[in-house]
């Protein structure tokens, strides 16, 4: 009885006190926002105004053009933003969000040493578990530091031109299967489903050295989709107290689903350590991976003191971190590169001319070759601002954090502010990436040539307001892997196919963990 009734004070004192403090404290900081409600905080508000916005969709090609996809990606943020400004505070559940998109006050509230003031938000960690356990994305303090020196050598410019082949061997196979479909009457396409699919095949080979009728990664790849798609699904409920036994069917699915993929990833890494055991190599992330962690195993328990290993169940959670990420950003930047290639006819063409121009002999396609595809890289980084794979970033605050630069929508009016330990930050990428207020009344409209003038940060008022791969110290480490494969895939694709708007194509991106179309993207293709 009295362990039953200290569980009880627990519970009320986690979901109520606790939160009910950190919103008193949240307001006398001058953080305004939605009013909550308990237990679910704004969600009611959130679901509301998803379904109210469900379904909407544009085929226009001059709509397409200067779409402001934010509003219909996050509508319950954009009308927070113009009650509240770019700076609020709003609820998941009992978890309290602050929402960020000034990046200003984003850069005043992280400087410093990020790993000590900020961590990853606790309550995603736990609810995406099964996804990306506790590799890199998910990793903090000296751990995360431990982890970071010991993949990034493996995405040395050595070690990724090597990677260039497989690349060219694994997109001419989808770009033959095109042929043969445009062949059979088939002109019509969904890029996307395709192109995905092409850059898990890749990752699934640069990551694991897999066969192509090898079908451990193929199923890595089914499974890791069902699982993100049961995540999204029970993702609206996070941060309410006892929202797992509320969604218990769908915390079951995602957790056997977890399960398996590490039961394929183990089977994988085991191989792997035999064959390099017997002194069979492979020149593959994880083969560099188990050369600089050693090809011993190594138990969860042993002591500190191999610092240049990881364990077993770290090698796991960072394959998977490595399978989803490699292949979710590079398809779905290609899959939106495609999509407003077909809505800007000019760019295809004069892209078409620079591959043709520095790129005479497929067979030539190294890293030199492609380092000098100057508009290509425009272009990449032109679609990263308008559909970044990753439409938002979340920190905790590991302690209070004092904010006390001004900013142009913070507080007070730039006085001091505190924002109390444990409180969640969701940054806005999608809103700052299209902020006319940092680059211009044309925010929303596809112009590469605005990386042109500027080549890091395409004129943005603000370092902080171009975001693609993450900021920081936690930057994403593969981002040069991914600019590579963009350019071996768009290259090739480019010299065979010209690419257009379908009639069947609708314009509704969708937040799901990443930025999606959420019916594909269907174009025609016409051979060349």
């Amino acid at each position: 009885m009295a362990a039953l009734a200290l569980l009880l004070c627990s519970f009320i004192y986690t979901a109520w006190l606790s939160p009910a403090a950190t919103r008193r404290r949240l307001r006398q900081a001058g953080f305004d926002g939605p009013r909550p409600s308990f237990p679910l905080g704004n969600l009611r508000e959130i679901t509301a105004t998803l379904a109210a916005t469900d379904g909407k969709s544009t085929s226009s090609v001059l709509v397409l053009r200067s779409s402001n996809i934010h509003a219909a990606v996050f509508p319950y943020f954009a009308r927070w933003r113009q009650a509240f400004g770019k700076v609020f505070v709003y609820w998941l559940g009992t978890e309290p969000f602050l929402y960020v998109a000034d990046p200003e006050f984003l850069k005043t509230a992280t400087a410093g040493a990020l790993g000590r003031r900020w961590g990853k938000a606790e309550v995603f960690r736990r609810d995406r578990m099964p996804l990306f356990g506790l590799g890199l994305v998910m990793a903090d303090g000296e751990e995360w530091a431990r982890h970071r020196n010991i993949i990034a050598p493996a995405f040395s410019a050595t070690n990724l031109s090597d990677m260039v082949g497989l690349m060219q061997e694994t997109t001419a196979k989808m770009l033959a299967r095109w042929s043969d479909a445009v062949a059979a009457g088939q002109s019509v396409v969904d890029v996307e489903k395709d192109v995905v699919r092409n850059a898990a095949e890749i990752i699934a080979k640069a990551s694991f050295g897999v066969s192509d009728d090898d079908e451990a990664g193929a199923a890595v790849f089914r499974k890791l989709q069902a699982l993100q798609a049961t995540l999204f699904q029970s993702n609206r409920l996070v941060g309410v107290p006892l929202a797992r036994l509320l969604h218990a069917r769908k915390t079951y699915v995602a957790r056997i689903l977890g399960r398996e993929i590490d039961a394929l990833l183990m089977a994988i890494i085991d191989a792997r350590r035999r064959q390099q055991g017997a002194g069979r190599s492979r020149k593959d992330l994880l083969s560099l991976l188990l050369t600089g962690a050693g090809a011993g195993d190594v138990s969860e328990s042993s002591a500190g003191a191999e610092e240049r290993r990881l364990t077993t169940r770290e090698l796991v959670d960072e394959c998977k971190t490595f399978f989803f990420g490699g292949h979710e950003t590079t398809g779905l930047a290609l899959s939106w590169t495609l999509l407003m290639l077909a809505a800007h006819p000019e760019w295809q063409a004069a892209l078409r001319e620079e591959v043709a121009r520095e790129v005479d002999d497929e067979r030539a396609l190294d890293a030199a070759a492609l380092g000098r595809l100057t508009k290509m890289g425009w272009v990449m980084s032109e679609v990263l601002r308008l559909y970044p794979p990753a439409p938002n970033m979340q920190r905790q605050a590991l302690e209070d954090v004092v904010v006390a630069a001004a900013a142009e929508d913070k507080p007070l009016g730039g006085g001091a502010v505190v924002i109390p330990r444990g409180t969640n930050m969701w940054v806005d990428v999608v809103a700052m990436h299209r902020d006319a207020a940092l680059w211009g009344d044309d925010a929303h409209e596809f112009r590469p040539e605005r990386f042109a003038r500027d080549p890091v940060q395409g004129g943005c008022r603000h370092r902080m307001g171009f975001l693609p791969f993450g900021f920081g110290g936690r930057i994403c480490v593969g981002r040069n892997f991914t600019a590579m494969e963009y350019r071996v895939v768009l290259a090739m694709l480019l010299r065979r196919f010209q690419v257009s708007l379908a009639p069947e194509y609708r314009h509704a991106p969708r937040f799901m963990l990443s930025l999606r179309p959420s019916a594909g993207i269907q174009l025609r293709l016409t051979p060349l």
